[in-house]
């Protein structure tokens, strides 16, 4: 199996791999062209290799599509599972449309830049003052039913398999969980309804490399967002469990292309009778 990755840091453990720069996509072709995959491309190259270059690319289109933006994550999310999706209000931050939001919303509730990660684009909005503040950032309104929660988890699916998992629990500032921003990983057992929601949002959606952060509230799961590039330092050994799991997926993946008996592989066209 010949594989190439825009990641060196994500693809060190794996096998055959050649390591390219993103900037030499163009110059390096041929090289493209006889791989099986391509790994951890960049958002910029994905069209160029999957529509241009019709190449298999991991973590999935899917993961790329709407792992890019938290509306579109939402959405998505919304539309397959609205039982366990906070409520949301998605808008175009006009004064009219920000008014209605506020308007509607109850206090305090949590309010979102759509492409930010590591919890800096997430805020609590608590007064008039928390809101201004917040649409003087944005072009998208993203407000979100606030969850009275002290923890949730981060699931981690790779190739549609649970790899690894823990809670993250409140920071100091009394809001955001992300280790990044203070969180403190729990290595408790993590609740099985989070996981079985994680692991089917990763089916339906063709997610095959995603960390989910999912909240309880009582008994009943949240899902808050997924991230493509998820953080390996959550665990100390998280990072070989993944690449681990993606070696697995991959080879997997190989074995079924070359499986002539796949119910799953492409079938030849019937001949047209003449």
């Amino acid at each position: 199996m010949k594989l190439v990755s825009f990641d060196a840091f994500r693809t060190l453990r794996l096998s055959g791999v050649s390591i390219l720069k993103p900037e030499n996509m163009f110059r390096q072709k041929d090289e493209i062209l006889a791989a099986d995959w391509v790994l951890f491309p960049e958002y910029w190259q994905v069209n160029a290799l999957v529509f241009g270059l019709k190449k298999k690319i991991f973590p999935s289109l899917s993961s790329y599509l709407l792992g890019h933006n938290k509306i579109e994550m939402t959405r998505a999310f919304r539309m397959l599972i609205p039982q366990h999706t906070p409520s949301t209000e998605i808008h175009a931050n006009t004064p009219s449309r920000a008014e209605a939001v506020w308007e509607m919303m109850d206090l305090p509730f949590v309010a979102k830049i759509p492409k930010s990660s590591m919890g800096e684009g997430v805020f609590l909005i608590e007064n008039r003052a928390d809101w201004n503040a917040y649409l003087a950032r944005t072009d998208v309104i993203y407000a979100q039913e606030y969850l009275p929660i002290d923890r949730d988890m981060r699931i981690i699916i790779v190739g549609k398999q649970l790899v690894a998992g823990y809670w993250r629990l409140q920071g100091v500032d009394g809001f955001h969980n992300n280790v990044s921003r203070g969180g403190q990983v729990d290595v408790s057992p993590l609740h099985p309804a989070a996981v079985s929601l994680a692991l089917e949002l990763a089916e339906k959606l063709d997610l095959d490399h995603a960390g989910f952060d999912i909240a309880m509230v009582g008994d009943h799961p949240y899902v808050l967002e997924f991230n493509r590039l998820f953080g390996n330092t959550g665990l100390a050994d998280l990072h070989v469990r993944v690449a681990d799991a993606i070696q697995q997926y991959l080879n997997s993946q190989v074995e079924k292309d070359d499986d002539p008996q796949d119910p799953d592989r492409p079938q030849p066209p019937l001949p047209i009778a003449v």
